[in-house]
């Protein structure tokens, strides 16, 4: 892995490295748990996650973040893969965490996976969006990737906006902004809700279940010590969607959204959170 330090602040021994690089699985993630069931493989150009009835498996960043693009293909679990739930998200630690979720939920064979997205601020989640997605991605790898700037969260899949959380703080929206996140993925097993409510079970006779990883790639702000801000040089940093990434988010929006929390009105019978209605 080489890495290019773009830009570098010093505030009284406080350091972010601005950095952009494609990754190295040894260099950039650890294996977390899982007993054997994670592998790097092909000199750390590939991961994959292994799921069976004793458990499942997962890995973090070394790194943690505040700010970036974030990139990473993903092969799913194919065929039957009910019951199981392979998570991709950043996250910051304690009571009060930030979070951005990409959880994929798996179905019968022939039935499509359902993408499930949230994002958390100061420890309150309740943000849901969920998707079909228009390929099988269980065929071949895809490209899922999060931009955070201080305008937004910004969801794709292989470039294509799926989901825009504002940073409505202004209007009292807490939004993520101060607390640096790492990088998680697990698969695990989750057939007491993930696929039907739970009505349909983890087929273990088609186990092991394996989720594969490849070409991390992280434009981003890396966290090294408390108290500095980011450059606001970079391209990311300021980026939100154009027209016709408008029009490419209200075309996923329009055809492939199959739950959204902003108009779910027996779940918010006191009224919707207030990002629903000034996003």
């Amino acid at each position: 892995m080489s890495i290019k330090i773009v830009n570098c602040f010093v505030l009284i021994s406080c350091c972010f490295l601005v950095a952009a690089w494609a990754g190295n699985f040894y260099q950039d993630f650890q294996i977390t748990w899982g007993d054997g069931r994670a592998k790097i493989l092909e000199n750390g150009q590939l991961l994959t996650l292994s799921l069976d009835k004793p458990s499942g498996s997962g890995f973090q960043s070394k790194n943690e973040y505040l700010f970036g693009k974030i990139d990473m293909q993903l092969k799913l679990v194919p065929g039957n893969s009910a019951g199981t739930v392979t998570a991709y998200y950043l996250s910051s630690k304690g009571a009060t965490w930030d979070e951005i979720d990409y959880e994929f939920l798996g179905n019968l064979s022939g039935q499509p996976y359902i993408l499930h997205t949230n994002v958390f601020t100061q420890g309150k989640g309740n943000r849901e969006q969920q998707f079909y997605l228009w390929f099988d991605p269980t065929k071949d790898f895809h490209t899922y990737s999060v931009l955070w700037n201080p305008q937004s969260i910004i969801f794709s899949v292989d470039g294509t906006p799926i989901r825009v959380f504002k940073n409505l703080e202004s209007k009292g929206v807490a939004f993520p902004k101060n607390q640096a996140m790492r990088i998680y993925s697990s698969l695990w097993n989750a057939d007491d809700w993930a696929t039907r409510g739970g009505l349909v079970k983890t087929d273990w006779s088609q186990a092991p279940f394996t989720a594969s990883y490849r070409n991390f790639n992280a434009q981003a702000c890396v966290w090294t010590s408390k108290g500095s801000s980011c450059s606001q040089n970079q391209a990311w940093y300021r980026q939100s969607l154009d027209s016709t990434g408008q029009a490419r988010l209200r075309w996923v929006q329009k055809n492939y959204m199959i739950y959204n929390y902003c108009t779910d009105a027996k779940r918010f019978p006191q009224g919707f959170p207030p990002e629903c209605s000034l996003a």
